[in-house]
Order: C-alpha cells, then sequence, then structure tokens
C-alpha cells in the first residue's frame, strides 16, 4: 500500500519510561489528489509509564481513530475526553493531548478536501476539537472506526477500508480551483497583503473572504499569519538547539512582534513552549519532514 515507516525518538519522554513512536505515512492515491495531507498510522507504547501529554500545532482539519488507550484533547474551551473518534476543524490554536499506549489512525484534510468531503463551513469548526461520532460536520465519517479501532484488523484492511469509504463520499465542489489558488498563495509566503493573495487566487477581496471562510476556517488576513507562524514554528522545532532569533521569520518586524504572536496562536510565551518536552510532536515532524519535505500540515502545497 505504498506505505513509508519511520521510527520516531525514542530518547524524548515526559518522565518515567521512554515512550517510543513509530510512524506510518500512507501517500494518498491519485484520484485524492490536493485532498489529504497524508494517511497516517501512529503507534504509541509508553513502556509501562505515564500517559504522554503534548501540543499539536496550529493545522488543518483531521479525523483520528484510536485502538488503546483513548485521549484528552483541548482546543481552548472545546474538549474531547475518551472518545474512540476524535475530530478537529482547522485551528489556530494548539491541541494539548494526553494520551497512553495506543494506536492511532490520522486523516487530514487540505481545504480542498475539507470542499469534497464537509457540508459544513470550515469557520463554523474553527478551533473545535469533539467526539466525530456526534458532530453532525463528522459524523459521516463515523462507519470507519469500525474497521480503524478494531484491534484485530491487519493495517492492509484499515488501509483498504478508509479508501473504499473516502471514495464513496468524494464529491467534486465547483470552487476547487479558486481553493487551490488561494492555498497555493498561502504556502508560497508571497503574498503581503490581502488584495495581494486575492490578486494570486484570481479573485475579488469580498469573494476571497467567502472562500476562506467557508473551506479555510478563518479570514485571509489571520491565514497568512497562521503560515508566517508555522514557518518559524517548524524551523525551530527541527532544528535543536537553535533560537527563536535564528528560526524567526523574515517577514516579522522584530522579536517583539514574533513574541506576540506566538503568545496569540501558541497561547504562551516561546521559551515556556521550549522547555515543554514534545515526545511525539516531534518525533512526528522529523519523520514527515523526510516523506513529504513539510514538517506540517499547514505547510503542505495542494497538490503533489
Amino acid at each position: 500500500m505504498g506505505e513509508i515507516e519511520l521510527v520516531g525518538d525514542p530518547a524524548r519522554a515526559t518522565g518515567g519510561e521512554r515512550p517510543l513512536v513509530l510512524s506510518r505515512f500512507h501517500p494518498p492515491p491519485e484520484r485524492f489528489e490536493g485532498c489529504f495531507t497524508t494517511f497516517y498510522q501512529l503507534d504509541l507504547d509508553t513502556g509501562g509509564g505515564p500517559p504522554v501529554e503534548d501540543y499539536l500545532q496550529p493545522e488543518w482539519g483531521n479525523v483520528r481513530f484510536f485502538t488503546g488507550a483513548l485521549p484528552v484533547a483541548e482546543i481552548g474551551a472545546s474538549r474531547a475526553v475518551g472518545t474512540r473518534f476524535t475530530a478537529t476543524g482547522p485551528s489556530s490554536r494548539p491541541c494539548r493531548f494526553r494520551l497512553g499506549t495506543s494506536r492511532m489512525w490520522g486523516i487530514g484534510f487540505l481545504p480542498k478536501g475539507w470542499a469534497r468531503y464537509i457540508e459544513t463551513d470550515a469557520y463554523d469548526c474553527a478551533n473545535v476539537v469533539c467526539d466525530g461520532e456526534r458532530h453532525p460536520a463528522f459524523a459521516r465519517f463515523a462507519p470507519l472506526a469500525r474497521t480503524l479501532c478494531d484491534p484485530e484488523a491487519s493495517l492492509d484492511e484499515q488501509y483498504a477500508a478508509i479508501l473504499e469509504w473516502m471514495d464513496a463520499l468524494m464529491r467534486p465542489n465547483r470552487d476547487e480551483i479558486k481553493i487551490v489558488r488561494v492555498h497555493e498563495a498561502l504556502v508560497s509566503g508571497e503574498c503581503a497583503s490581502v488584495a495581494e493573495l486575492a490578486d494570486a487566487g484570481g479573485m475579488s477581496i469580498r469573494t476571497l473572504e467567502r472562500v476562506c471562510r467557508r473551506y479555510f476556517g478563518f479570514t485571509p488576513k489571520l491565514l497568512m499569519r497562521r503560515q508566517r507562524f508555522m514557518r518559524s514554528l517548524t524551523a525551530f522545532m527541527l532544528c535543536e538547539g537553535s533560537r527563536w532569533t535564528e528560526a524567526m521569520d523574515r517577514d516579522y518586524h522584530d522579536q517583539a512582534q514574533f513574541s506576540r504572536e506566538f503568545r496569540e496562536f501558541m497561547t504562551m510565551n516561546p521559551s515556556d513552549y521550549a522547555a515543554l518536552d514534545h515526545p511525539i510532536l516531534s518525533a512526528f515532524m522529523e519523520a514527515r519532514a523526510k516523506v513529504w519535505g513539510s514538517a506540517a500540515q499547514t505547510l503542505d502545497r495542494p497538490a503533489r
């Protein structure tokens, strides 16, 4: 099934026994081009130690299915506890989670994928983490839990179930050309203003605002700021021993501006974040960067 398997660094730990993170990335077939980041499977073994805590970065929408320990996940006041199928909308805040020994399947939706699969405005799901089986925007994926949460199912069976269900649900969207243009312009980092982003997308500012609300989850201005911030954060995470001043994007005026943005997007100071252990996120980002060339969903281009 075309998987690429990489083992995360087991030396990262939160105390007690060292957790081991094993990541497998499954490239979506060509018919799903531009819809998903990857179909990814992660095994976490805490080695008999306590559950691991970590913070996911701002990202696009996701659905995640768990076998074994079930997560506690929070984005601001939004919370999902002990759910085998956890779903999140696009986020501009960190998702704090706690998880014990478990196997997880994850599916990340790029904006084009949101357009094809999810009927709810992304804006209405922004910074939401929920029980996917109960939320109307995500309940259509709930039947996947029968296979993806079955400890007796093989990885091949689980991957086949994902492809079958995504084939059944996929519906083309009339805005796809607009979505891809805006997404490409965002990732390029070449637009310095909302007007430039609209020009790059070949649309008016009003149309740009509609497209961003419906499929991206945020205003154009916030999306541009989030992209700039994520370029800095991923650079820092992938370069151990680096300083924030070295990872900071060139478009920031000064370190004070970056610190303000950091507090807005990560709800803490840069120094506080750097002092935390990231046993899952660091290993996953490093593995993802080796496979895709981008360490975070938000840095993925809309087509490959």
